[in-house]
């Protein structure tokens, strides 16, 4: 395993951790040459999951598009990476227990709205301000009435 650091070749594993989903090895690599500290993860390949967009496109799921779009939506939230790592796996796990490859983005949209309301509320409802299109402030208040009722 390179170093992202300085692209030695060597590098220790000084932790090796299961992820709480079991579905993929979390390991800290130390380099050998500049001893800065990554974290690599280890998973099992997979069929591909189809992403069936709103215009009727397709397009392979993309993993770190997805945690981008969080990432977004958890800017300035005192969220770890680590959460937002476990969010996500969960939500490719629902997507891989589907009887299909192929799903539509509303189905993923839905399911990290579901994942990011009992995360994080604000998240959640930055999420849903692009993933829902609000079009006004009237459609808006009727998310956060929903979100303060339940």
């Amino acid at each position: 395993m390179k170093c992202p650091y300085c692209n030695h070749e060597e590098t220790q594993v000084i932790d090796t951790r299961e992820t709480e989903n079991l579905e993929a090895t979390r390991r800290r690599r130390e380099c050998l040459k500049c001893s800065k500290r990554f974290t690599t993860y280890e998973r099992t390949e997979e069929a591909d999951i189809i992403v069936v967009k709103k215009e009727g496109s397709r397009e392979r799921f993309n993993r770190q598009k997805l945690i981008n779009g969080i990432l977004k939506a958890c800017e300035k939230r005192p969220i770890s990476m680590d959460k937002i790592e476990a969010l996500v796996d969960s939500v490719e796990s629902d997507l891989r227990k589907r009887d299909t490859v192929e799903v539509d983005s509303k189905i993923i949209g839905k399911l990290v709205m579901k994942k990011l309301k009992s995360l994080d509320k604000v998240a959640y409802i930055r999420f849903a301000s692009v993933y829902l299109e609000f079009e006004d402030l009237n459609r808006f208040e009727e998310e956060l009435d929903k979100l303060q009722k339940k």
